[in-house]
């Protein structure tokens, strides 16, 4: 893949690790043709390396693109293989997670954690709906849970608001949470949390699907409480279910990307 290519397709050092951004940017572009016949896993030194057509593939910032385990490597050699008469990035989440989590965050993990930390400052399932009572209740089914599992697995206490109020965490739980991210050595896990983080705009679900307290299933439905109900009162919309589409894509990807690295 040449330097020209790599950039036009894929993020590039220092770009936010956002599935969201880099698939509208994508989409923007005049895709280019494919230019090889074959991706395949094969062994290096220090790992396995995606190779197209013999040639070892590199990241934007020219490492590279080499991966831990063959499992890994595969899953990425499947996605250029899917790619049809042209290049679609949007339909390669996992290259640009590895991309990014090699280009980038491998330089600035402290960087990448203390954003993720940020999110325990104003997750998701912290902010309760106050009417109607159905929705206060489907909030509560599926967030209390998951404030008991961040009391009694991660040590951390969360406090709820009602509505927009803000509402400040004690230091003890954001303290807890940088302790659990802290243990996150792998720069590609860190960038698939970070992936799962903020498509769900929540840590906690980010952590309890990590953790296997929450299939990917499950922490998607949670995630979208809200989304779901104004979805069953005033009916679907084509445009937000196209995006909410592509966000599943994603997040299965992280969660993939997460648990090969």
């Amino acid at each position: 893949m040449t330097d020209d290519l790599a950039n036009q397709l894929f993020p590039v050092h220092g770009e936010a690790v956002d599935p969201i951004a880099l698939a509208r940017r994508d989409m923007q572009k005049q895709l280019p043709r494919r230019f090889y016949q074959e991706a395949k896993a094969e062994r290096a030194a220090d790992g396995f390396v995606v190779q197209l057509d013999g040639k070892p593939a590199h990241t934007p910032s020219r490492q590279l693109m080499c991966v831990p385990n063959e499992a890994l490597a595969l899953a990425l050699a499947q996605e250029w293989n899917e790619q049809a008469e042209f290049i679609d990035p949007a339909q390669m989440p996992l290259t640009r997670m590895v991309n990014s989590a090699l280009d980038g965050v491998a330089r600035e993990m402290d960087q990448v954690r203390a954003e993720i930390v940020k999110y325990a400052g104003s997750d998701l399932i912290c902010y309760r709906a106050g009417e109607p009572q159905s929705l206060v209740e489907e909030q509560a089914r599926h967030w209390d849970p998951l404030l008991a599992f961040a009391h009694e697995q991660l040590g951390a206490r969360f406090i709820c608001a009602q509505g927009i109020i803000f509402a400040e965490q004690p230091a003890a739980a954001l303290e807890a949470i940088a302790r659990e991210i802290e243990t996150i050595t792998s720069s590609l896990a860190l960038a698939a949390l970070h992936v799962m983080t903020t498509i769900t705009g929540s840590v906690v679900i980010a952590l309890a699907l990590t953790r296997d307290h929450l299939s990917a299933e499950a922490a998607w439905a949670a995630a979208h409480v809200d989304e779901d109900f104004q979805a069953r009162a005033w009916g679907e919309d084509a445009e937000a279910m196209a995006r909410r589409a592509r966000r599943w894509r994603d997040m299965q990807a992280a969660e993939q990307l997460y648990r090969l690295a």
